[in-house]
């Protein structure tokens, strides 16, 4: 029997393994981002994990506003689904209002029926991430840096009842009383009451801690014009003139300006040497 005869009565008695294809995605809006300019137009999303004394693991959900930088959420369990991400949503929601747009990545609880159902039910565009590109959502991706940086990595859970009451307590002083650069060294929360959605987001940063562009170059004011008379002559590094029947050649370098000057009569007076 030939593997052809062998492939044929597989496929006929239904024998083949099938391909397992490629993992489904969840429809939603991936457009480019604009900046937001006003608290509540785009929350992100994203998770955190870390783990207790006694080697059990929890996780951390983390929600920013991505204009104000305020942390909306530090939700810590051991699992986190899509129904629990939900209820914190509206939780939120409830104290603070509804957003235009959240943005997350593609895992697996942002992506579930209970998200999409939420997504339709709240009348909110969730925007998904590219796969493998967590620069897209650099405003959570930040954050979650500096929480891990500055709290999680310096801090023993000896309970999850004691992760949480750390997490808030942190939370109150992020928002409260640890300054940003990026809102001009003020707090989210103080940034927050004094925002203007009107603003352009340069003026946002024009406190921040990028320094500041060098001065943009100008002529001096004694700076001689140029003559039309002179005949300027521009040729590399060199500025040649000419005044009557005599050429001048500046060379500017090292601070000092040589002026090499040679009469038009020597020059053919040496030319005609040479050819004599």
């Amino acid at each position: 029997m030939n593997h052809k005869k062998l492939f044929r009565l597989y496929r006929e008695e239904k024998l083949t393994v099938r391909k397992r294809g490629g993992r489904k995605r969840a429809i939603g809006t991936r457009a480019p981002m604009l900046i937001p300019m006003a608290a509540n137009e785009r929350w992100s999303l994203d998770f955190v994990s870390d783990q207790l004394t006694d080697g059990r693991r929890f996780r951390v959900l983390t929600v920013v506003d991505d204009c104000t930088r305020e942390c909306l959420g530090l939700v810590a369990d051991t699992s986190l689904s899509g129904l629990r991400v939900a209820r914190e949503l509206d939780r939120i929601i409830e104290e603070r209002g509804k957003p235009r747009m959240i943005v997350s990545d593609n895992g697996s609880e942002f992506t579930s029926n209970a998200i999409l159902q939420w997504t339709d039910r709240a009348k909110v565009d969730w925007h998904y991430i590219a796969p493998g590109k967590p620069i897209q959502n650099a405003f959570i991706e930040s954050f979650n840096g500096r929480l891990r940086d500055e709290f999680l990595n310096e801090t023993l859970f000896s309970s999850l009842a004691h992760a949480r009451s750390a997490l808030s307590n942190w939370r109150s002083d992020y928002n409260d009383h640890r300054p940003h650069s990026g809102l001009g060294w003020l707090t989210p929360a103080e940034f927050a009451q004094t925002i203007d959605p009107r603003r352009d987001a340069v003026l946002r940063s024009r406190n921040g801690s990028a320094p500041q562009p060098a001065a943009s170059g100008h002529k001096c004011s004694n700076q001689k014009p140029l003559e039309r008379t002179q005949n300027w002559i521009k040729l590399g590094g060199k500025v040649t003139k000419r005044v009557g029947g005599r050429r001048c050649a500046e060379t500017r370098g090292g601070g000092s300006t040589q002026a090499l000057c040679r009469s038009g009569e020597a020059r053919m007076a040496g030319i005609f040497r040479r050819r004599g």
